[in-house]
């Protein structure tokens, strides 16, 4: 589409290809088959599945598998117009028009649907350019050509992306290193006890744990990289991949003078503080929270969709655990909200781990779940408080 062909002012248009903004798009027409929507994406906006990043060199995935459908068939099957391709310089809020590589476009309503950058590290050495890491299918392609026909892989965090990673490349074959300044695996997410189990697990499967360092360089060697963690240890490695965390993208927000916190700061109806622009996804803190993961986005989307058309709709979180994807030990956690209190109980059964997060009264307000015990996700989930009322 040539933005020349302007939408009309009621028209809704989101900023962002991702499941994010896909999946705002198809609750609107289910509810508006008509609607006007114009997606603006600096990707291809192909349909293509994030989380399935991490799991993908075990399931014998190309990253070109990991297509389920192409720019064009999305707008035919939506009816939407997509500007594909094409980088979002500025948000005239007065105007309500934004301001396109391909030209300016006017909005009834927008939504920023931007999705989040990994963070990177400061790092020395004269290696320090070449570590990769994924945060798109474009990114994917390049870390699996970056790997092929190597043996070492050392991934910088042993969070949620890191692990999913490690326990992925060493099925696929790969000697995996892990490297993390905390003194365990899933620090945010998981007690000791549970995180211990995880590792054990994955220390079987292959993965091999660097925790309380992290790394101060990365040179090049004769024929590997060196990478010298700040304890004095050196690893030899063909790759370095960085899975430190996330940081919602906000310049564009804050450029329109749109109101940022740790992400875009929005009410329970996902709107800004600027007129008719809205936010969900991984770059949106709804009351002072950033979840990044698929079930968050499946309620924003729901709510929002009806907000759009004139159905104004408060958003709700239930309980939403999320799946670590981790085959040698799966995990299922849903953590309590910050600041409760009560004390974890770790309960150990045949080929997992249930730790339960109960108040005082013995309510539970969190739990763990690995192995096993994940056959318990349904009924421990029933008994959790909301996340978000």
């Amino acid at each position: 589409m040539n933005p020349a062909a302007n939408p009309t002012p009621s028209a809704i248009v989101i900023i962002g290809s991702g499941l994010a903004g896909y999946t705002l798009i198809r609750e609107i027409r289910k509810l508006d088959k008509e609607a006007p929507i114009t997606l603006v994406t600096r990707e291809p906006g192909y349909l293509y599945s994030k989380p399935m990043l991490s799991t993908a060199l075990a399931s014998k995935k190309e990253p070109e598998n990991l297509i389920s459908n192409s720019s064009e068939n999305m707008a035919t099957q939506l009816n939407i117009n997509i500007l594909s391709q094409t980088d979002v310089n500025a948000i005239d809020t007065n105007q309500q028009m934004i301001v396109t590589t391909k030209g300016n476009l006017s909005y009834g309503k927008l939504v920023l649907a931007l999705g989040a950058d990994q963070i990177r590290i400061p790092l020395q050495g004269d290696a320090a350019t070449q570590v990769l890491t994924v945060n798109d299918l474009e990114d994917y392609a390049a870390f699996r050509k970056a790997i092929s026909g190597k043996k070492k892989v050392s991934i910088l965090g042993a969070g949620l992306i890191g692990c999913e990673f490690a326990n992925d490349l060493v099925l696929g074959g790969y000697e995996v290193d892990v490297i993390d300044l905390a003194p365990q695996a899933l620090g945010r997410l998981l007690p000791e006890a549970a995180a211990h189990e995880l590792q054990d697990r994955l220390t079987k499967a292959g993965v091999r744990w660097h925790f309380g360092t992290t790394v101060g360089s990365i040179s090049n060697g004769d024929d590997s990289l060196i990478v010298e963690l700040t304890n004095g240890q050196k690893l030899l490695s063909d790759v370095v991949l960085s899975a430190v965390g996330l940081k919602p993208r906000l310049d564009l927000a804050k450029a329109a003078g749109i109101s940022t916190n740790i992400g875009i700061a929005v009410n329970r109806e996902l709107q800004t503080s600027a007129t008719n622009v809205y936010s969900l996804g991984d770059c949106a803190e709804v009351d002072g929270l950033v979840l990044p993961y698929v079930m968050p986005i499946m309620q924003a989307a729901r709510a929002l969709a009806n907000t759009l058309l004139g159905r104004v709709t408060t958003l709700t979180y239930p309980a939403m655990p999320v799946m670590v994807k981790t085959p040698a030990f799966p995990t299922i956690v849903s953590p309590p909200a910050q600041g409760s209190e009560g004390d974890w109980k770790i309960t150990p059964i045949d080929d997992g781990l249930e730790a339960r997060f109960e108040s005082a009264d013995g309510s539970l307000l969190g739990f763990v779940l690995l192995g096993a015990a994940t056959a318990q996700r349904a009924s421990l989930t029933k008994e959790l408080p909301p996340v978000l009322q």
